[in-house]
């Protein structure tokens, strides 16, 4: 099982933007920049992640180093943020059932995200 990350949210300049400070890098000194669901399609952690915050309902991510920017509409953030705090902190805790992290893996329940 992995470590959780540190996060630490503020907000852009926009109010449908919030920016996910990490206490670790999830990329390298390459830009990743996601528009919907279907441009996350690899394995590699940024592209979990963006895939998890999409199913929350961003509609836009880009991970550069240890930030994760986060476009969703401005009136859903007061549910949105806290599950998307919950989602990058625990990437690597669950990322991939083949690697022993998953919820069936580990014997425990998922718990259920705070947005349905």
């Amino acid at each position: 099982m992995g470590q959780p990350i540190t996060v630490t949210t503020r907000p852009g300049a926009r109010p449908e933007v919030r920016f996910f400070d990490c206490n670790r890098s999830l990329t390298g000194m390459q830009i990743e920049t996601y528009r919907s669901p279907a441009d996350a399609a690899g394995d590699r952690p940024p592209d979990v992640l963006a895939r998890r915050l999409f199913g929350l309902g961003a509609r836009a991510v880009t991970v550069y180093s240890n930030v994760v920017t986060v476009e969703a509409p401005a009136e859903r953030w007061a549910e949105l943020e806290p599950a998307a705090e919950r989602t990058i902190a625990h990437l690597f805790e669950f990322y991939g059932a083949d690697a022993g992290w998953s919820f069936e893996a580990r014997g425990v329940e998922p718990r259920p995200s705070p947005v349905q």
